[in-house]
């Protein structure tokens, strides 16, 4: 990211990092699966013949406890028939429209799909069974103006087991911290374009990531339903939350829109161009042969600006050009299996930490807030290398040449032949921009259908003399107690350049060139 401000630094006036839009669950892990539910009903007594009767009276009480407030405050509470009408457009019309500044706005209720329980009749067995099945119920959203977060919503389903999403925006959730710290600023929807004092804004959004999730969201949970402990009985269960979809943002804010537009249309271009394959890029998760499923690149309009967006499933990389004046770089993270954490093992309350996989719950929201970090900072550095100003020859001149690696000679690079061009395309594929890649990875990239048996060692030998020679020339480093490497800087210019100029036309070289 240094390197791109670097660059650009007489056209920008600031830069911020933090959460944009963030989704927590919370669940009553008691009660979303089965044999949990079948204790529930054992403890209070309830058979499974009369499971509908009790059910239905719990539900009712919890839309009766969630709508109280409302109706004690004469709020909105209004149904919607379709799931075309925005709920989000449709609060913020009442707001504006009532002049609500904090507190509650409306109630909105919809019927939804939603995990629940039914009965089921075991014609062989003879027996009633309680099965977990996709039904519709009732939902309930509830929209504030919250003091700490601004502009929020959460949502509760009115069945058993009565899960909860809560949404927030860092954005918004900054704009009132900087609110009650009297720092000036220019917002335009859910970017900034000036910030008084950028050190201080972004020591604010940094101590978002201090909050006391759990604290924090079950108050939001008692706002929701304030009958739960009555609705449950003396049967106590917690909410888990999860964060279940999180995205964070790198904005760079420009000093104009001229000044942005000006390189914006060229970075949007490379990027669909360079980073990846001819067709798909593939920037985030795992090996793409072992990936059941379609990694894309694609590029539109979008009511935020002009995106670029690098997907793998549920994860993604996506660029903007915000308001005409704002830059922004964007990873979300929906599933963060693919990541490490480091951490105790699942259950240990004590003894050695190590790097396990990251979790959805609220606990590592840290380290998902450092990865996609990392994330934003690799592209944009990416991005960076592709507006150079040097000359191509002096960029890879260096590499041209034979040198020398732990006492061995390795041979200079020849960028623009097939062999060392494929290479190039190998280690800057879009899968290995976060995690790196290792021997093996690249095996099936360089020699593809030649890499089983006694076949994949020689090929993985060959790979290692390749290795040998990107580190020597110093395009690429080695991961600590890692297996795994990673483009340095110079590396991510010249595969940028060499890449770049395979996919500019011989006459568009000669108008360059001229």
């Amino acid at each position: 990211m240094d390197k791109f401000i670097q660059q650009y630094e007489k056209d920008i006036i600031g830069h911020l990092s933090g959460f944009d839009r963030l989704v927590l669950r919370g669940t009553l892990r008691a009660l979303a699966v089965k044999s949990g539910m079948l204790n529930y009903l054992w403890y209070v007594g309830v058979q499974l013949k009369d499971f509908g009767r009790f059910s239905k009276e719990k539900s009712e009480r919890l839309k009766t406890a969630s709508c109280e407030e409302a109706k004690r405050l004469k709020r909105p509470i209004l149904y919607l028939g379709s799931s075309k009408t925005s709920k989000e457009e449709t609060a913020r019309e009442i707001a504006e429209k009532d002049g609500i500044k904090q507190g509650l706005v409306c109630i909105l209720t919809t019927v939804e799909l939603c995990r629940s329980y039914e009965l089921y009749r075991n014609r062989d067995k003879k027996t009633l069974e309680l099965e977990p099945r996709t039904r519709k119920c009732l939902y309930l959203y509830h929209y504030w103006m919250d003091p700490v977060f601004g502009f929020m919503h959460g949502r509760i389903q009115s069945w058993f087991p009565f899960s909860i999403q809560i949404c927030l925006n860092g954005r918004e959730w900054l704009a009132r911290q900087m609110d009650r710290r009297g720092l000036r600023y220019q917002r335009r929807d859910n970017c900034f374009l000036w910030l008084e004092k950028g050190d201080k804004v972004q020591r604010l959004m940094d101590k978002q990531l201090r909050t006391h999730w759990p604290r924090v969201l079950n108050r939001i949970a008692h706002r929701l339903n304030p009958a739960l402990a009555e609705i449950l009985g003396s049967y106590r269960v917690d909410y888990y939350w999860s964060t279940h979809q999180s995205e964070w943002a790198t904005d760079i804010m420009f000093k104009s829109s001229r000044a942005l537009g000006r390189i914006y249309p060229r970075l949007t271009r490379s990027g669909i161009s360079v980073f990846g394959s001819r067709d798909v890029l593939r920037f985030l998760g795992k090996k793409p042969q072992n990936f059941p499923g379609d990694v894309v690149s694609h590029y539109g309009a979008r009511p935020e600006g002009i995106r670029l967006k690098h997907q793998m499933k549920a994860n993604s990389v996506k660029v903007y050009d915000k308001e005409g004046r704002v830059l922004r770089v964007e990873t979300t993270l929906n599933d963060p299996r693919p990541f490490k954490v480091y951490r105790l093992k699942e259950g240990q309350s004590e003894g050695d930490l190590s790097w396990q996989r990251m979790r959805k719950g609220v606990a590592d929201l840290h380290r998902r807030a450092e990865v996609s970090q990392v994330s934003n900072e690799r592209y944009l550095d990416a991005l960076a290398s592709i507006q150079v100003d040097r000359l191509l020859g002096e960029v890879v001149q260096s590499v041209c040449q034979p040198t020398r690696w732990k006492s061995q000679r390795v041979r200079a690079l020849r960028p623009w032949s097939a062999e060392d061009t494929v290479l190039l395309e190998a280690i800057s594929r879009g899968e290995f921009k976060i995690h790196g890649f290792r021997n093996r990875d690249l095996v099936p990239h360089l020699f593809p259908g030649c890499h089983e048996g006694d076949m994949n060692r020689r090929l993985s030998a060959r790979v290692t003399h390749r290795l040998r020679m990107l580190r020597g020339h110093g395009l690429v480093r080695k991961v600590p107690r890692t297996c795994r490497y990673v483009l340095t800087e110079k590396g991510q210019t010249i595969t940028s350049a060499v890449i770049h100029t395979q996919h500019i036309p011989i006459t568009k070289l000669s108008q360059l060139a001229a």
